[in-house]
Order: structure tokens, then C-alpha cells, then sequence
């Protein structure tokens, strides 16, 4: 997937930088190297990862590792991102970002790929925080201190989804505002911006982080919060299914500009 950072002037199209997912460039060539190739000389990259499973604890994938080193070498991403999770295990490639328990063996074996990650590829690597579903009973730490804990001792920074930050108060039952207060954030390089869905009746409701619905407006309050206590920061609105019509897709983007415009900085970012 490719990303489009959108702003409407004169009724054109234009984009302030670019994201991709990084898995699918990974090839040797062809059509799709040369489209990607053709963007990177145009527009500002970012590269967001979906399998470098930082979370598990049998270390990382190597040959994975240097695929993706050889994507940044040629693309010169100004940011590379990946998730807080594990998807990994035998060599067997999981189709989920599965979550980790809080604990101090865990935030070891992260710090311990991280840091294997950051010096393959020779740069800071940004965090994002899961959305949550369930809390693991031998947790001995909250998400934002393991964050925390993790920037410290591995330098990395944060990619921030405040809907996965929305998704997870409601499912998991804790202040949003909190959690957001409660994170580095000198440490955020980045913003996601996306849509959930409702499952369930009210009391046993669950919200889903599916990239395909409008942002609520709870969501859109919280990241108004957001950057009014750490200033602008590049921001990408996510919507990977039932995409809607451009029309709808630059509501959102003008909508996320106004707000990073009164707070100092242009880089709205519509996916």
C-alpha cells in the first residue's frame, strides 16, 4: 500500500510526503520497484513495517532484516516505523500483530531486537502502540511505562495511533487522556490517524481498529490534545478498506491540517 499526504488546491491532488508499507517492496525489481523508485524521487518517504515481529522472543529474522535494510538503503526514508508486537515464531509468519504482556522479560527481548534492528540499519527506528483487546494477567506495567522504559534504554521513538490509544481505553477499560500524558513526548516522530467499528451491543461492546470508517470524534478530541501539548508532528490518516471517494478522504486530511495548522507546521497526511 501506498499513502498520499493530500492537501486540495485548485481542485488538484497534491501530496506533502509519502508512506509505504515496507513489505510490499521487498522484491528485486520489476514495476513495482521502478513505481516506488519514481515516488522517492518526487516526495519525502516514510517506510512502516508489518513483519519485523520486534516481540519475538526467538530474536529476529536476519535475511527479513536485511531486505528491509536494502528498501531503506534505496528509498532513504526520512522516517522507518514497526509495531509493538509479535508475529513470528518457527519461521512461520503469522497474518496478525499479536500482543505482548508487560512484563520485564518482555520489554528485554524488545529492547534486545530493537537495538539489533537500529544497528542493521543504521538509524532510529520508531515504535507504534498496539490496539488492545485484552490486558495479559502477569502484566507488571503499564503500556505507556513500557514505552517509556523501552525509549530509554534503546534511544527508538514513537509512532503514536491515538485510535489504537481510543480503542484500547474503551476495550481495556482506562483514561485515554492519562495514557496519552503518561508517554515521552519528546519521543513521538509520528501520528496515525484511523477509523474503528463497534462490535457487540453496549455491554459487551468491543471496538475494532479496522481502517475503514471515518475518524470518530472522540478520536479527533484526543489528537486535538495531542498536539496542542507536543506541537505538530508528521500525521498520517489511515484508510486501507471500503476506501470512499477522494471527496471524503480530503475532508479528513483538512480537517487533521487545521488543526496542525494552528499549531504551527504543514504536514497533513491523508492513507
Amino acid at each position: 500500500m501506498v499513502s498520499f499526504a493530500c492537501e486540495e488546491q485548485d481542485a488538484a491532488l497534491t501530496a506533502a510526503w509519502v508512506e509505504i508499507h515496507s513489505e510490499n517492496f521487498l522484491c528485486d525489481g520489476g514495476p513495482r520497484l521502478a513505481m516506488l523508485d519514481a515516488v522517492a524521487a518526487r516526495y519525502p518517504m516514510s517506510c512502516h513495517g508489518v513483519g519485523l515481529s520486534l516481540g519475538s522472543a526467538e530474536g529476529l529474522d536476519h535475511a527479513h532484516v536485511a531486505r528491509l535494510k536494502r528498501l531503506f538503503d534505496r528509498v532513504k526514508p526520512r522516517l522507518v516505523s514497526e509495531h509493538l508486537s509479535w508475529s513470528v515464531t518457527g519461521g512461520v509468519y503469522l497474518n496478525d500483530l499479536l500482543p505482548l504482556p508487560y512484563t520485564e522479560s518482555a520489554l528485554a527481548v524488545v529492547c534486545k531486537n530493537v537495538d539489533t534492528a537500529q544497528q542493521a540499519f543504521g538509524r532510529r527506528i520508531l515504535l507504534e502502540n498496539p490496539s488492545g483487546y485484552l490486558r495479559f494477567s502477569d502484566s507488571t506495567m503499564s503500556e505507556p511505562e513500557f514505552l517509556g522504559r523501552l525509549v530509554e534504554r534503546t534511544g527508538c521513538g514513537l509512532l503514536l495511533d491515538v485510535n489504537n490509544v481510543y480503542v484500547g481505553a474503551i476495550n481495556n477499560d482506562f483514561d485515554p487522556m492519562e495514557y496519552l500524558h503518561s508517554i515521552p513526548a519528546a519521543a513521538v516522530g509520528e501520528i496515525h490517524l484511523a477509523g474503528h467499528t463497534q462490535i457487540g451491543a453496549d455491554g459487551t461492546r468491543v471496538l475494532v481498529d479496522t481502517h475503514g470508517t471515518r475518524i470518530s470524534g472522540p478520536v479527533w478530541d484526543l489528537y486535538a490534545g495531542v498536539i496542542h501539548r507536543m506541537g505538530a508532528r508528521p500525521t498520517l490518516i489511515e484508510w486501507d478498506q471500503d476506501i470512499p471517494e477522494i471527496g471524503v478522504l480530503l475532508r479528513e486530511a483538512a480537517a487533521a491540517q487545521r488543526l496542525l495548522d494552528g499549531a504551527g507546521r504543514s504536514v497533513a497526511h491523508v492513507g
